[in-house]
This record gives structure tokens, sequence and C-alpha cells, in this order.
């Protein structure tokens, strides 16, 4: 399996921008064969799908509490997908997780693979 590592995350005022990194690495794999989603977890909320990337790019998918606001990417060369989250909310306060699946993006949490160790986001005046 991949290992993900998350990064980017920080407490920014509402309005304000983040980007987040998702960077991977794994023994006998192509990253190339992986699609990428982001997830999020709130206090007492379960995990929810944020936005996912197929392993070629070509597809992108995006929650619809984010539509709009937030930018999934992918350097192939640099083993890393990326989030840009721009008019950021209160309500996107969370912990940030990337997780991996076999070339389409996964349906749900529990298609997810391999996961990072999360990035806390929090948005607050």
């Amino acid at each position: 399996q991949l290992r993900l590592v998350e990064s980017g995350g920080g407490l920014v005022q509402p309005g304000g921008s983040l980007r987040l990194s998702c960077a991977a690495s794994g023994f006998r794999l192509n990253y190339y064969y992986y699609a990428i989603g982001w997830f999020r977890q709130a206090p007492g909320k379960e995990r929810e799908g944020v936005s996912c990337i197929s392993s070629s790019g070509g597809t992108t998918k995006y929650a619809e509490s984010v539509k709009g606001r937030f930018t999934i990417s992918r350097d192939n060369a640099k083993k890393t997908v990326y989030l840009q989250m721009n008019s950021l909310k209160p309500e996107d306060t969370a912990i940030y997780y990337c997780g991996s699946a076999g070339g389409s993006c996964p349906k749900a949490p529990e298609f997810v693979n391999s996961w990072g160790q999360g990035t806390q986001v929090t948005v607050s005046s």
C-alpha cells in the first residue's frame, strides 16, 4: 500500500486560503495507478469525502459543500496531490485526510486502502 503524509493545515480566518499537500511513497508500487481522495472529519462527525482525483488526473470530483471553493490537483512527478482551499468557512474546520484507491476515485471512506495521518484545518475569527 502507499504511504501518505498530509501537510499544510493550520489556523486561518474565514475567507482565507490554505493549500494542503498529500505526499506519497510506496515500495514496489506505482503511484500512477492510484486515485487520491481528500476526506475530512469534524468532532462527532463521520468521515466524509471532500474531493478526489483519478490516477490519470482526468477526473475530479467535489462535495457540493466545497464546489467552487476547493481545487484538487496532482503532480505525479512529485508524487503529490494538492487541495487548494479558498474562501474557507468555519464549517470547513476538521481534520483532513488523504487516502488512496486503485485507479478511480473511492466512493466512500471504506473503499480507501491507505490513509495519511491527517492535518488539522481550523477556520475561526
